[in-house]
């Protein structure tokens, strides 16, 4: 009868690694430092000859990693013989190959898989599974919300998502709500959220940056606000304009391309002797308060202008996993033909470097003037052009679109998220604003 396998911790410089594995390791400097910090999480799987020695069956990268990184001890699991671990892979494997297996279970499975040290990528290849996919279950299964997300039944695709916004309450709760009521805007919602938090965090950092110089930061002067004014819109006592040495305090503005700034104002400029530059209130404020159905229309601009670019990331992604297909979606050549002879600027305006993404090509050198990492890819490779085809159409009409797009909507933006419908794309519920403007009204009513 065999042995049970048994955890040990030993030296892993006293453990013996197959000679090619020494070559082919490629420890990166980022692996040997986190090793260094964390240890080795994963046992390796080992076998323990006759004459003593341990032989590293699985996770021999990480063996080496562990000696390089100077590691007292790392977790080994001592096997039987050789075999019990092929054994255990095939056993596994057997598993996710049963029918009518769970999301939780195919994912626990791969988990078994990794803790014996089987690589991602040999995973999808034992199993027939894409490497996105098993990557993605471990990922899920990492982090404590992604496990409790697939044991209560969410795929997945939904679990890593979830994983992703571990200890953000709100936008779990968010996340849930789009699971349960609309499921098909989840990837939607989710490149929202990320671009919520990113946003936020390049607020901080810069917000952080200029509090560190001294200045003081206010909220941007509102409609009705009549106790702070920018600077430009003042001048003094004696007449003269007021400058930027008069302000005693900043308010942090972003541009359309997403950069901040700060905008020097004076808090109390009343109080302080300063008036109205131009006789009149310069700012919105001399217009009196909004009212409350003017903050109802410029809350659904903002949110809206804010879903439209969180939808192109989602959008783009989508035709980039399209274009990584064996083959080109049904009906390319007509949209193609259609898009040049309809939208012809598409194919003169298109952005290079959004098409050699979407097409996953390489996308080498320093932006310039005439840069086209597309027109690269072509001249290098003669496979698969209709692909390159596809690409440009679509990164032309991508090049079209604007975050505003929904209010004025389009032919040619309509031709496009119809096609991609066509091809499968679930479009936000702003995009849905400018497939449905093309309906008739009694076809939008019923």
């Amino acid at each position: 009868m065999n042995a049970a396998p048994t955890l040990e911790m030993l030296d892993p410089t006293t453990l013996t690694v197959d000679i090619n594995v020494r070559k082919d390791a490629a420890l990166t400097v980022d692996f040997v430092a986190s090793i260094k910090e964390h240890g080795v999480m994963e046992p390796v799987i080992a076998h323990r000859k006759d004459d003593g020695t341990v032989h590293v069956l699985m996770g021999q990268r990480r063996t080496l990693g562990a000696v390089e990184a100077k590691r007292p001890e790392i977790p080994v699991m001592i096997i039987n013989s050789p075999e019990e671990a092929e054994r255990i892979v095939t056993q596994v494997v057997e598993n996710i190959q049963r029918a009518e297996l769970t999301d939780a279970d195919e994912a626990d499975a791969y988990h078994q898989l990794s803790l014996i040290g089987v690589s991602a990528a040999a995973i999808a290849k034992k199993t027939g599974r894409k490497k996105a996919t098993v990557e993605g279950a471990l990922k899920a299964k990492a982090s404590e919300a992604g496990t409790a997300a697939l044991g209560r039944g969410f795929t997945i695709e939904e679990a890593l998502i979830l994983a992703e916004f571990e200890g953000d309450e709100e936008a779990t709760l968010e996340l849930e709500t789009a699971i349960q009521d609309e499921p098909d805007q989840l990837f939607h919602v989710a490149q929202q959220l990320r671009d919520d938090r990113a946003a936020a965090a390049a607020l901080a950092a810069y917000t952080a940056e200029v509090a560190a110089t001294g200045e003081t930061i206010v909220e941007r002067p509102g409609y009705d606000d009549e106790e702070t004014a920018t600077v430009t819109s003042l001048k003094r006592v004696d007449g003269e304009p007021a400058t930027e040495e008069d302000a005693n305090a900043v308010y942090i503005s972003q541009d359309y391309r997403g950069e901040f700034s700060t905008v020097p104002v004076i808090v109390g400029w009343k109080e302080l002797g300063f008036t109205q530059r131009y006789g009149y209130q310069s700012s919105s404020a001399n217009k009196g308060p909004m009212t409350e159905e003017q903050k109802a229309e410029r809350k659904t601009l903002i949110a809206n202008n804010k879903a439209m670019e969180s939808a192109t990331t989602v959008r783009r992604e989508f035709v980039k996993t399209l274009l990584a297909k064996k083959q080109a979606p049904k009906g390319w050549q007509y949209f193609t033909v259609h898009a040049i002879t309809h939208h012809s600027d598409v194919a003169r305006t298109y952005d290079g470097e959004v098409a050699a993404e979407m097409v996953s090509a390489k996308i080498e050198g320093e932006k310039s003037w005439a840069w086209n990492p597309l027109r690269d890819h072509v001249a290098k490779s003669t496979a698969r052009p209709e692909f390159s085809l596809i690409a440009l159409v679509c990164a032309g009409y991508e090049k079209s679109i604007a975050k505003d797009s929904w209010r004025s909507p389009s032919n040619t933006h309509r031709d496009y998220l119809n096609q991609l419908v066509t091809w499968g794309y679930t479009p936000s519920e702003v995009e849905q604003i400018i497939i449905d403007s093309g309906k008739p009204a009694e076809e939008e009513a019923a």
